[in-house]
């Protein structure tokens, strides 16, 4: 029997609840947004319909005969969830690469980091949205008192600590781009690198028209000179970490400028998966390409096997008319393979 070769890519949203903060622009809607807006996909804080752990547990567990190569677990905060590191522990020993996508405040629980390090996680990306400690926790509110700006970058030293000197776990900070937070694009990659971390993505915020927050944070023409100002010197500021390819910042102008667009020869359904707390499987993680999922085709990881779902490229790898911010944001997770390479660092291809 040939083996199914391992070339996609799984980002697993595990929970709807998020015990860490309540970040504002979150891409899980609060329950204002949810009266609003039905989009199908769309993800929820309040979602009764998660699914039951041993649920969970048994989908992983198929995870290692499949396509699947890697796996990004995110959420609701994942390092909360207390089965995570069952979780984590049967990825690895199917041989899966897992790179957690979180706050990075969990890391500061007695043993956490260190535990963490043990079971060989890949990388760790944390979300940071400012230099600024006020700005950071205007917009990303802590839930508890110590678990803002400050816990986040406790986090990632006491993450670096548990490594030693070790090149894994890659750990790198993700900051989310809005009108009011354009000099970050530069000042988060020099703390990434000032704290020892190895890679930097600054993304653009990704919120639906009607948001309530869309005309406050969403970028559009107006900010594109200082955007294409501040990447341009972080490109050239030769810092030692990880960047996305130098493509990255033309594609994120040019979200800015065009909402929709068409994207050739798109990984979405072809390299990368997204898969919902309540079990929601999707050949595309972009909110786009899920709307316009006919219903009869959408999927369930619930009491499947993954081999049966990742068998083989199911959607696009094909031209597709649905570019979007949301594209933009999933292009640096397709880059995994040189940010998780030891033997190279700190320049973008």
């Amino acid at each position: 029997m040939t083996a199914i070769p391992r070339t996609a890519s799984l980002l697993w949203a595990l929970r709807s609840y998020c015990a860490s903060h309540t970040c504002k622009p979150c891409y899980f809607t609060w329950l204002d947004q949810q009266r609003v807006d039905k989009t199908p996909g769309l993800l929820s804080h309040f979602s009764p319909n998660d699914l039951p752990t041993e649920q969970v547990m048994d989908f992983a567990r198929t995870l290692p005969g499949s396509a699947v190569r890697r796996v990004f677990l995110a959420g609701g905060e994942p390092l909360m969830w207390r089965p995570i590191l069952g979780l984590i522990e049967i990825l690895k020993r199917g041989g899966l690469e897992v790179v957690v996508c979180t706050s990075g405040v969990a890391l500061n629980q007695p043993g956490m980091a260190q535990r963490l390090v043990e079971l060989d996680v890949d990388g760790f990306s944390v979300s940071l949205d400012s230099t600024d400690p006020d700005y950071n926790d205007t917009w990303r509110p802590p839930r508890k008192d110590g678990d803002g700006w400050e816990g986040v970058v406790s986090g990632i030293k006491t993450l670096l600590a548990a490594r030693v000197t070790e090149p894994r776990p890659r750990v790198g900070l993700y900051t989310v781009i809005t009108k009011l937070n354009l000099p970050d694009i530069l000042g988060v990659p020099q703390l990434a690198a000032d704290l020892g971390c190895d890679y930097a993505v600054p993304q653009p915020v990704a919120l639906p028209e009607g948001h309530s927050l869309y005309d406050t944070l969403v970028l559009t023409d107006t900010e594109l000179p200082v955007l294409e100002e501040q990447f341009d010197r972080l490109y050239t500021a030769g810092l030692p970490l990880q960047l996305p390819p130098r493509t990255y910042p033309g594609q994120v102008a040019s979200a800015v400028h065009h909402l929709t667009g068409v994207v050739e020869g798109c990984f979405g359904g072809d390299t990368l998966y997204f898969a919902e707390p309540d079990g929601s499987l999707w050949d595309c993680p972009s909110s786009l390409k899920m709307a316009a999922t006919p219903t009869e085709t959408h999927l369930t990881i619930k009491g499947a096997d993954a081999a049966e779902l990742f068998g083989k490229p199911s959607g696009c790898g094909s031209d597709c008319t649905l570019f979007s911010v949301d594209c933009v944001n999933m292009w640096p997770l397709m880059d995994f393979d040189r940010v998780l390479d030891t033997t190279t660092s700190g320049s973008p291809a």
